[in-house]
């Protein structure tokens, strides 16, 4: 398995989409549209839980890229021209991209633990 994986956000970058993502985490968490943000980050800060997750992949020489769905798309539209939903987790392979995670999947997680057990198990029995 490739030790590159893509984590993508269901929101845009520009400092617009930021604002009024905060303010929707803030006013009405249960209605915001990225599972990946709302599990991974609070209000304000990364979920500690995530962190030290997130380093023990670092640690393991993991290669993460975190992107918004705009970036995503720039990025990665001429190179595999695929049509993924959002949130979702991908691992890069030698030719393609590989969903690690759907974005049912992480919809329908409730807490950081979900999302751990998911990439722990996909990122492991994989390797």
């Amino acid at each position: 398995m490739s030790k590159k994986i893509l984590f993508i956000y269901n929101a845009n970058s520009d400092t617009g989409s930021k604002l009024l993502d905060f303010a929707h985490k803030i006013i009405s968490p249960a209605t915001y549209d990225c599972a990946l943000c709302s599990l991974t980050f609070g209000s304000f800060t990364e979920n500690k839980q995530w962190k030290v997750f997130r380093e023990s992949l670092l640690a393991k020489s993991y290669e993460l890229e975190f992107l918004h769905k705009d970036e995503f798309q720039k990025s990665y539209k001429s190179k595999f021209g695929h049509a993924f939903t959002y949130p979702i987790i991908l691992v890069e392979t030698a030719h393609d991209l590989e969903v690690l995670v759907t974005t049912e999947k992480l919809n329908g997680f409730e807490t950081v633990e979900d999302l751990v057990a998911a990439v722990q198990l996909a990122v492991f029995s994989n390797s």
